[in-house]
């Protein structure tokens, strides 16, 4: 169903979004840590709790990619726009109860989950909690409108505006960070307003005609219950998976916590270092989304299973090249952070273990499961990871470190053991095809 040229039209621009969004954050980091420690404190913390919020819009508007794709796959573009509209009225609705929930509660709500923090943090850490939680739909709202574009195969228009919202955000870190000097209110500000701006312009893109996917008359969009459901079904095991997997991170952070601060250190430079040697792969995994849902959506179940095949391959030769020029770059990376020789020494050794390991497992656990879920399976992919994460990412993780001493290389045992686990599922999932019999529409 896909010409070599329309899967590098999709998956391209896909790997340098997510490229181009991380090192635009890392970026603006290290920006919002030049303003003192109680700033990059207090961002720091609520962006944990606003990459909780930000995984949940992205489950619905998943759930919305995959109900579109099968439309199209089906030849129904009617259908798929009358779904998109759904789409944009459900994360629209989801995310003003979010927004509401965070700016209306932000102190009882930072106070719970962060405890007693310094009361410098927890006022800066409000002020920020506001004003990203205010910017809530405008990113939910993007999110959808890209995921919409990509389930039309077209990912280069969600790239141009996501760059452009991404340079905007630094050039206002700068502006308000460093000229008017507002502190965490100008880094806050600055990443609101490239919100608004990026969903005011991909809002505007989607009412252009002759696209796939049109979306106008916006004040028209009343509920059809029927496809909302069908959303849902697919975006609510999706976002509770996704949860899990982001409170699973937090457990495993408090446990490296209790480590010496060299090894903290060290493992905070190895997670950003990981994260990059996973970013290409990532993006296939999202463009298989869109591949398989058109291919199921247009009955032909053994197509979805043999790109699924073929991009799961692409995936751990892209995890292999990837890790490869990481590693190249762990020396000079250490050195730009600063790191001590022991601290360093960690970094280079895991991130070897890592470059070895990953290419075996990573796939398989991550990239491999889009295929099944593109067709609806989703419940079994949600169970899967949230019990594989609880009893060897973080139940494991715990006894490695806190019982038996295995420091910064528990956190990595009880990783690959995870992935290995997942791998087991989900390949036995795959090989039976039961999830081909999986529909959404």
């Amino acid at each position: 169903m896909f010409t070599r040229r329309e899967l590098g039209r999709l998956l391209l621009p896909l790997v340098a979004e997510l490229i181009l969004t991380a090192l635009m954050g890392t970026a603006d980091t290290m920006m919002v840590a030049r303003v003192g420690d109680a700033a990059v404190s207090a961002v720091s913390l609520v962006d944990s709790l606003n990459n909780l919020m930000l995984m949940v819009f992205t489950a619905t508007a998943t759930g919305g990619t995959i109900v579109c794709a099968q439309f199209l796959g089906a030849g129904d573009a009617d259908g798929a726009n009358k779904a998109a509209r759904q789409v944009l009225l459900s994360v629209a609705a989801i995310s003003l109860v979010c927004c509401a929930v965070c700016v209306l509660f932000r102190r009882p709500l930072l106070g719970k989950i962060f405890g007693s923090v310094a009361p410098d943090v927890m006022s800066a850490a409000a002020v920020y909690l506001l004003v990203t939680a205010l910017s809530y739909p405008f990113i939910a709202v993007y999110s959808a409108s890209a995921a919409l574009y990509r389930a039309a195969g077209n990912s280069g228009t969600p790239l141009a505006v996501s760059a452009a919202g991404n340079l905007l955000n630094i050039a206002g870190n700068a502006l308000f960070l460093f000229v008017f000097r507002w502190g965490v209110f100008g880094a806050a500000l600055s990443t609101a307003l490239s919100r608004v701006v990026q969903c005011g312009a991909i809002l505007i893109l989607h009412r252009r005609p002759g696209q796939t996917i049109v979306l106008d008359r916006y004040g028209s969009i009343r509920p059809d219950w029927k496809l909302i459901r069908a959303i849902l079904r697919v975006g609510v095991p999706t976002g509770v998976e996704n949860g899990m997997f982001q409170l699973g991170k937090l457990m495993v952070q408090s446990t490296v916590a209790l480590l010496p601060t060299a090894e903290i250190a060290a493992q905070a430079v190895i997670n950003t270092l990981e994260y990059f040697t996973s970013m290409p792969s990532m993006a296939i995994g999202l463009g298989l989304v869109t591949v398989a849902g058109r291919c199921i959506g247009a009955g032909k179940p053994l197509e979805a299973r043999a790109y699924t095949l073929r991009l799961t391959v692409l995936s751990e030769v892209l995890v292999t090249v990837t890790g490869l020029v990481i590693l190249l770059a762990t020396g000079p990376v250490c050195r730009l952070s600063g790191l001590s020789d022991y601290s360093a020494g960690i970094v280079t050794s895991m991130m070897l273990l890592i470059t070895v390991v990953k290419p075996f497992v990573w796939p398989l656990a991550f990239t491999l499961p889009n295929g099944m879920r593109a067709a609806g399976d989703v419940r079994f992919s949600m169970l899967v990871s949230a019990g594989s994460m609880w009893v060897f990412r973080v139940a494991l993780c715990m006894l490695l470190i806190r019982v038996l001493g295995f420091g910064v290389l528990g956190v990595w045992i009880a990783m690959f053991v995870d992935w290995l686990d997942r791998d087991v599922w989900y390949t036995v999932r795959f090989l039976r095809g039961k999830w081909m019999e999986q529909h959404v529409i």
